[in-house]
C-alpha cells in the first residue's frame, strides 16, 4: 500500500496497515519502513508461532492501547515491531542477537535514548521475568507493548498460537495423569515436563491478571473468557460427553 503524510509526500509500505503508517513523519516512516524489512526477514518463516503475523497482531494491538493511554507513541511501535527478534526460543544466541539489533536501531538514526528505551523493554517484557522474582519495572511504553504481546497470546489466537508451538516442540496434547502446575520456577517453566493444554493452564489462563494497562485489562476480558469456554468445551470432548 502507498501512505501519504502531511508533508504530502508518499511511502510505500507493503506489510503494516496505512492506520499505523499515515501518523508518522516522513523520517519516522522510513525508520518504521527498514526496521519492518528487519525483522520480516527473521521472523516470516518461523513456524513456531512468533511469525510476521503474529508482529503484525501485535502492533496493532500497541497502537490501539497507546491511543487511549499516555506514551511515546514511536517507541511503542518500534518495540512491538522488533520484540521477538532477540526471543531465546527463536534465536541461537540472544546477546548476538541484541548486539545486532542495536546496531541495526542505531544504523536507522535513532537517537541512543530511543534504543536504550526499546532496548529495555524487550529485555525485560517477556513472561519468563516474573518467574525469576526480580523487580523488572517497566515504562509506561513498555507496560503498553507487554499488554499487546499477552494480548495476542489470550483468546482464539492463544489457543491457536499454543497448539501451534506445542505441534512445534513435539509436546504431547494432553494427558490426564500429568495435571497442569499451579506453581513454577523459571527453571521448571523452561524445562518442565508439559503438555500443550497444560500451557493454556499454566500460563495463557493468568494473563488476564497480569496487564499492566486499562486498556490492556479491558481487551483482555474477552479474550479471557474465550479460553474459558473452549477448555470446558475442550474436557467434555475429551470424556466423551458432547
Amino acid at each position: 500500500m502507498t501512505t501519504v503524510n502531511a508533508s504530502g509526500k508518499h511511502h510505500k509500505t507493503d506489510k503494516l496497515p496505512q492506520k499505523i503508517t499515515d501518523q508518522l513523519t516522513d523520517t519516522e516512516n522510513e525508520q518504521l519502513k527498514v526496521l519492518t524489512n528487519y525483522v520480516y526477514d527473521r521472523l516470516n518463516n518461523d513456524p513456531s508461532g512468533h511469525d510476521w503475523w503474529h508482529i503484525y497482531r501485535v502492533v496493532c494491538l500497541a497502537d490501539q492501547i497507546v491511543s487511549q493511554e499516555n506514551g511515546d507513541r514511536f517507541i511503542v511501535l518500534l518495540a512491538a515491531l522488533v520484540h521477538d527478534v532477540i526471543d531465546d526460543k527463536l534465536v541461537n544466541d540472544p546477546k548476538l542477537a541484541e548486539k545486532a539489533l542495536e546496531a541495526e536501531l542505531s544504523r536507522v538514526g535513532l537517537s541512543e535514548k530511543q534504543v536504550t528505551a526499546i532496548m529495555v523493554i524487550i529485555t525485560n517484557m517477556s513472561y519468563r521475568k516474573s518467574l525469576d522474582h526480580k523487580n523488572h519495572s517497566l515504562s509506561i511504553e513498555g507496560q503498553i507493548v507487554q499488554d499487546a504481546d499477552r494480548l495476542d497470546a489470550n483468546g482464539a489466537m492463544g489457543i491457536v498460537r499454543t497448539m501451534i508451538y506445542g505441534g512445534h516442540k513435539g509436546h504431547i496434547l494432553y494427558d490426564p495423569s500429568n495435571p497442569a502446575r499451579d506453581t513454577m520456577t523459571l527453571e521448571e517453566y523452561k524445562h518442565g515436563s508439559v503438555t500443550t493444554i497444560n500451557h493454556l493452564y499454566e500460563k495463557i489462563i493468568h494473563l488476564k491478571d497480569l496487564m499492566n494497562t486499562k486498556t490492556g485489562k479491558k481487551l483482555a476480558e474477552g479474550r479471557h473468557q474465550y479460553l474459558l469456554d473452549f477448555l470446558e468445551e475442550f474436557h467434555a470432548e475429551w470424556d466423551g460427553l458432547r
